[in-house]
């Protein structure tokens, strides 16, 4: 495979791997997607934006260099972000791939970062020497203000030239709450949402704060994905309600859409509307209640994405699915190709009825 280090959210070679619920494959275009469904199916994506989420700056009393990543809050309302889990990094930046960089300083409860217009006191350690939650000072408003203007949108070495926010706004972007981009939607426009349209298919939007994707820590990146606050609409409640209930499947567009689903939904498929916190991680052992396929990036073993595909297919079929990807030449990360992965028949038969 290779690396997608162009930050084109819809170039026009971007390829899809199907892979049907019987684990048969067919590679496809990407613009090829709305052709994937069937008339009665519904497509739900995350409308979330992404919040500008690395800051830079120095540990007051020491003057050392440190960037902080916000990672976590516990809701989507406005006025709570004055708490916040954040991991941080010492000295460096994205050129430098996140493995090899360096650990902060040492840090202690009560410790002040000056990140730009902005003041952050440490509050504690979250188990890790490099998550920790941190507190800033000010009211909401400041708080917004200062991280839009001296944030930068989170991101790795692959990509050389600095992001700026546009290259990580979805077409359905609403309110800020992502740190990182839910890029499974980059591949949304208008002319999409319009074929959708005329083949039948239905269109649904939730907003989930999509985490880190990588700390660079093999200890913490086994905590991902971190806990993600979500809300979803009554309106896509009831549109997924409805879909079911005609036999149509509900296809997420992403991993934080399905996530955020299948947190919301009960043991017998009944999905519930509003705010929620996902504090699950799916994998091989989940039961899916709500969604039927998933579209999402190009994801390695090993990684939190490419366990919460294990709940759609078993371990061979994915293998297979590598080895497809790897010969054809699919791009990885946040701005490469796609996959469309149906739940596999193996499942199928526990979905609970409604």
């Amino acid at each position: 495979m290779q690396v997608a280090t162009t930050p084109a959210q819809r170039p026009s070679d971007a390829k899809l791997l199907l892979v049907d619920a019987g684990g048969r494959m067919e590679h496809r275009p990407r613009v090829h997607l709305a052709a994937c469904g069937r008339a009665g199916d519904l497509v739900v994506a995350n409308d979330a934006a992404t919040i500008p989420a690395s800051l830079r700056g120095v540990l007051r009393r020491s003057g050392a260099v440190v960037e902080i990543r916000l990672a976590g809050r516990r809701s989507l309302a406005v006025d709570d972000i004055r708490e916040v889990a954040a991991v941080i990094f010492g000295s460096g930046d994205h050129r430098t791939r996140t493995e090899d960089r360096p650990p902060p300083p040492p840090l202690s409860p009560g410790d002040v970062l000056d990140l730009g217009p902005l003041e952050a006191t440490v509050v504690r350690p979250l188990g890790h020497p490099r998550l920790l939650a941190v507190r800033f000072a000010g009211s909401p408003e400041e708080i917004w203000s200062g991280i839009l203007r001296h944030g930068q949108p989170v991101q790795y070495a692959h990509l050389q030239e600095p992001l700026a926010i546009w290259d990580v706004w979805t077409r359905v972007a609403a309110l800020p709450a992502a740190f990182e981009p839910p890029s499974a939607g980059f591949l949304l426009d208008w002319k999409l949402l319009q074929e959708l349209r005329t083949r039948g298919i239905g269109f649904a939007t939730l907003t989930h704060a999509a985490g880190l994707s990588s700390t660079g820590d093999p200890t913490l990146d086994a905590r991902l994905p971190l806990d993600e606050p979500y809300r979803i609409p009554e309106t896509t409640a009831r549109a997924i309600t409805r879909v079911r209930a005609a036999g149509g499947r509900i296809i997420a567009l992403g991993t934080t859409v399905t996530r955020a689903l299948e947190h919301a939904a009960s043991p017998s498929g009944t999905l519930r509307a509003g705010a929620g916190l996902a504090t699950q991680r799916i994998g091989p052992a989940t039961r899916l209640c709500v969604v039927d396929a998933i579209v999402t990036g190009i994801h390695e073993p090993g990684e939190s994405h490419y366990t919460l595909l294990r709940a759609f297919a078993n371990d061979r079929v994915l293998a297979a699915m590598g080895q497809q990807l790897e010969q054809y030449g699919y791009r990885t990360h946040e701005f490469g190709d796609s996959v469309l992965v149906e739940r596999a028949i193996w499942r199928s038969s526990s979905r609970p009825e409604l």
